[in-house]
Order: structure tokens, then sequence, then C-alpha cells
């Protein structure tokens, strides 16, 4: 590996090889600018492959131009006989890389300027602990999410403080705005999951002295940087928010929607899977047995509402008649949600084997 940096006037050089300086620091011409070179050869007793993949470097390349706003990347691929140049420079930094994560994708014309949030944390705060955050947010039409959470440019593929912070201040802030505007009843707040859908988000932070689980860094572990996260998101989001009423009301309908179908989904499937009183080998709740164990003999009396039963048990011989009482009063399906068809507990799912329209 060579070392050239320009400095003071002059060029200094330095080389190195398998750990060891094999040439010292010495100027080796006059510089009119600043700057450093690092030319490297891979070693092919040391590293298992010495091919370079294009793609590989110019997608990490490319994700570390979107992290440094305005910081230009060249890469330059001189193995063709025409060498192929790649060049990356983003204005926007990750506003633009949330832009490019969303190509393809139905934005919704609310959406179409992704949300951004900056800040640093205090001045008087220790070195050790200080920070500064990236985030830029904008949801799309489909169901997907997707969080990609960075610490000083490296990608963290299982999140980490960063992440929690961001995704706990999203949710609450959501939540709270809705139910201050009306949007959402006090009951009836929607997860984080619900607000999520449809997501696609970039953090991005800067710390002193980050600490990451394992040898990969695929997680990062500093908690100040959760607190960090989540105030600055919890108060430009919720700024935002009120001085945006339409993209503000767009994304809670989103996440409203997405609350509705995932409880019908669940309640639909608690139906499927619970089995009627008769096949479980149980009772149901509201009959009145009788005494008799031969069916021939026995008697059913099928009423409506429970003041029908009382008077029905009542008058009928206990020896041989049994009393059903079945719910007078039934939900309008025809007007009512999904999600309130499926969470009535008096309506149970019929199977059929053809349908005919």
């Amino acid at each position: 590996m060579v070392v050239q940096v320009r400095r003071d006037g002059n060029t200094y050089e330095m080389e190195f090889s398998r750990g060891k300086t094999v040439k010292k620091m010495e100027v080796v011409g006059t510089s009119d600018s600043t700057g450093t070179t690092v030319t490297f050869w891979p070693d092919d007793e040391i590293f298992e492959t010495c091919i370079y993949d294009f793609d590989t470097l110019h997608n990490r390349l490319q994700e570390t131009a979107f992290l440094n706003k305005n910081l230009k990347i060249v890469l330059t691929d001189e193995r063709e006989s025409t060498p192929h140049v790649e060049e990356f420079c983003y204005e926007g930094g990750i506003i633009d890389f949330v832009k490019f994560l969303n190509e393809g994708k139905d934005v919704p014309e609310a959406f179409k300027e992704p949300i951004y949030i900056e800040g640093k944390s205090d001045p008087d705060a220790p070195v050790a602990k200080m920070g500064e955050v990236e985030v830029s947010l904008q949801w799309n039409s489909g169901y997907g999410e997707n969080v990609m959470s960075f610490a000083n440019d490296i990608y963290t593929p299982e999140g980490g403080m960063h992440e929690t912070g961001f995704k706990a201040a999203l949710t609450r802030v959501l939540n709270a705005y809705g139910i201050k505007n009306g949007i959402i009843k006090e009951g009836d707040k929607v997860s984080g999951e619900d607000c999520r859908e449809g997501l696609t988000c970039v953090i991005s932070v800067k710390l002193t002295n980050a600490q990451f689980e394992g040898q990969t860094k695929a997680k990062l572990g500093n908690s100040e940087i959760r607190t960090l996260v989540d105030s600055l998101v919890s108060d430009k989001l919720m700024q935002f928010l009120e001085e945006n009423p339409v993209v503000a009301r767009t994304i809670l309908d989103k996440a409203m929607t997405a609350n509705r179908a995932r409880e019908a989904a669940r309640k639909a499937r608690d139906s499927v899977r619970r089995k009627t009183g008769l096949e479980s080998g149980q009772m149901p709740d509201k009959l009145q047995d009788c005494n008799e164990r031969d069916p021939s003999l026995c008697e059913i009396y099928i009423v409506e509402g429970d003041s029908a039963a009382g008077s029905a048990i009542q008058g009928r011989d206990s020896r041989f008649q049994a009393i059903l009482a079945m719910w007078g009063k039934m939900l309008n399906v025809e007007k009512a949600r999904v999600d309130k068809i499926y969470g009535n507990d008096k309506l149970y799912p019929v199977s059929y084997t053809h349908l005919t329209l």
C-alpha cells in the first residue's frame, strides 16, 4: 500500500506491505494542492479472492455518497479496453437516497417530497456522547417496510439503538397527533407496524464513540443515541405534522387502514381456527340441557333472546326438554367494516364447498 499526502507545498510518500513499513515517509515532490491518495494491491496469500466485483463497489460507494451530501466519488474500472467510469455526488444526501429507494414505486402526491429531520446533541454534552442525526422518510402505496439505518456510514442491518429510538418516536407522535385532532379515537391507537406500512426511511447517525454488538457491526449499542434520535424525531416530526395537516391526515389514514386490515386478518384466522361447541365436545354457553341421555326421547326449543329463554326454562320439563337461546339482534354486515364483522362474537364462520353467485 502506497500513501501520498499533499500538504505544506510538498508531496509526502510512505509504503507498507503485510503490516510492515517498506519505505519510510519521504518528500517525493512539490504540490500546490492538498489531499491524500491511497493506492493498494490485494495480496493473494492473504485474501481468498483478489478479483473485485464492480457492482459491489458501485453499490457501496453510491451508498457512501448518499450518506455524505455533496461528497464526490468517482469509480473507474480499467480492466476493460474502455474504462467504465461512474460518478456519485448527491446534493440532497439521504433525501435523494430515499427517493432512489422508492424509484418505480407508487408514491402518493402528498408524499412526493420526503420528510427530512436533522439535529445534533447538546454542545455541552461529554465528547464521548456527542452525536449527529439525520432521518428522511417517505411513504409509498405499498405494504412493505424498508427502514435502513447507518452509524458512521456503516450499514446496521440488525438496527440498534438509533432505529429503536426512531420507531418509538414515530409511533408515539402519530398516535398523539391523531388523538389530538380527532382522527384516532382514544382507545383505537395504531401500532408501530401500522405506522410503518409502506414506509421507506433512512436513518444516519454520526458518533464519537460508536459501540457495535459483534464483529460484523450489524447492530448499534449506544444507548445515548436512542434518546437523541427519539427526542429529535418527536419534536420535529410533530412540528411537521402540525404545519402540514393534509400530509398528516394521509399518513394516519394509511396507518389506520393498515390497523383495520391487520385486525380483520387476525380475527379471520382466529375464527377459522375456533371450533364450534359441538366440534369440541362442549355444549354451547346458552344451552340449558335436559337430563335424558337418549336423543330419541329429547326435545330442544330454540328461542330468541335471554328473556324468552327465561320463560321457557321456567315452563319446561327438564327431564327431556332442552332450551337454546339465540342472540336476537344481528349485526348489519352489509354496512359494517370487515374488522367489525370478524370482531363480532356472535358471528361464526361457515365453510362452503361450493359457492354460486
